[in-house]
């Protein structure tokens, strides 16, 4: 199953109130895994920057000045998105943003009913009474995220990634390698893994390696294995 786990950077914390989308980052997921392929792109808000978004993400009006309208590059966006479902942490806010702009553009809102995914809630259900921060489940999860100084959009893409796929059961969820991966929110599928008895593999040492390692292990001052060493030199 094709899904893309995406991040937005903004000025704000709602578009009904005025702010804009300034930076997306999309992964590609199949099957749970990463396939290379990315979505990265910065938009001219046409507003300024307030200064507690730019410390969180450090895109500046200077910076922005020079970057496409949001409807200038929406239909690179949902091209590479398609149909699949999206995944975010607190997907509602970057739902609430992608969709804002969607439609100001003249587009179709993305049904958040039957298309997103909400790290932030699977967390809650996995893990009662944690912190579910991603930097938080990162720790959790053992994922490195030291090249993490600021927020970014496709930085924190694939760092999600990682810790959806934990989130999940990890990266062979159930051992089913090759079979469909369980939906959001289902148990994991535990495949049959027992497999076909082998015959014992029988090891022949030479009589003179055997030899040589006994004479060795006698220098060794009561040593444990000199006695059995010596045994099995004479058995031999």
């Amino acid at each position: 199953m094709r899904e893309i786990v995406f991040d937005t950077e903004t000025t704000g914390f709602k578009f009904s109130e005025g702010d804009r989308l300034v930076e997306i980052g999309c992964v590609e997921m199949v099957g749970r895994v990463e396939t290379g392929r990315t979505f990265h792109a910065y938009y001219n808000p046409q507003r300024p920057m307030p200064a507690d978004a730019e410390r969180v993400h450090g895109l500046s009006d200077a910076f922005l000045r020079d970057k496409p309208l949001f409807a200038d590059g929406v239909a690179e966006l949902l091209d590479f998105v398609g149909d699949a479902p999206l995944i975010a942490h607190n997907a509602s806010f970057d739902f609430g943003f992608i969709n804002g702009e969607l439609m100001q553009a003249g587009h179709s809102a993305i049904c958040q009913r039957t298309r997103m995914i909400d790290t932030l809630q699977i967390a809650r259900t996995r893990h009662p009474g944690a912190k579910h921060t991603l930097d938080a489940l990162c720790a959790r999860f053992g994922i490195d995220r030291s090249h993490r100084v600021l927020h970014g959009a496709l930085l924190d893409a694939q760092l999600l990634a990682q810790v959806y796929v934990e989130l999940m059961g990890g990266r062979q969820i159930g051992l089913g390698l090759g079979e469909a991966a369980p939906a959001a929110g289902a148990a994991p599928v535990v495949a049959d893994v027992r497999r076909p008895v082998r015959p014992m593999r029988v090891f022949t040492v030479p009589e003179g390696d055997v030899a040589a390692h006994a004479a060795f292990m006698k220098g060794i001052p009561d040593s444990l294995w000199g006695p059995s060493i010596e045994g099995a030199v004479a058995s031999g």
